[in-house]
């Protein structure tokens, strides 16, 4: 079988880039390194990358098949965890979503590891997670 080495990058679609595009920049506090039109014309795309080989993206289709916001009950995507090596990192993110006053729903600690839940502007869901138990 094939070997593969991770998640390269995930990209949402959002309804507004505009709302979407400085949203995005403030929570990760760094500018886009890629907003164009994609070759096709048939979306918008802005993407970061960060130093750690993750690549995250969202876009905005010329024609979209819905205006409804995301709702991670239907068959799809549910949320996207973005990796965190420490627990007191979770702390720090918590901080940081009040200072921009994003909604969330506290540090959360299960068997598996402990997880920071939250919504982008088109209510998908984001999360901020560390593996294994607490100490």
């Amino acid at each position: 079988m094939p070997e593969f080495y991770g998640i390269h990058h995930v990209a949402l679609t959002v309804s507004n880039l505009d709302v979407s595009r400085p949203w995005y920049s403030e929570l990760f506090a760094s500018q886009p390194v890629v907003d164009e039109m994609e070759d096709a014309g048939t979306f918008h795309h802005v993407v970061w990358g960060f130093e750690n080989g993750t690549v995250f993206g969202i876009h905005e289709h010329t024609s979209p098949s819905s205006k409804e916001p995301f709702d991670e009950r239907r068959p799809g995507l549910d949320h996207v965890g973005f990796t965190l090596q420490h627990r007191d990192e979770l702390k720090r993110w918590e901080d940081r979503l009040n200072e921009l006053g994003i909604a969330h729903g506290g540090i959360i600690e299960a068997s598996y590891g402990a997880g920071l839940s939250f919504r982008d502007p088109d209510n998908n869901a984001l999360e901020f997670f560390v593996l294994g138990p607490a100490s």
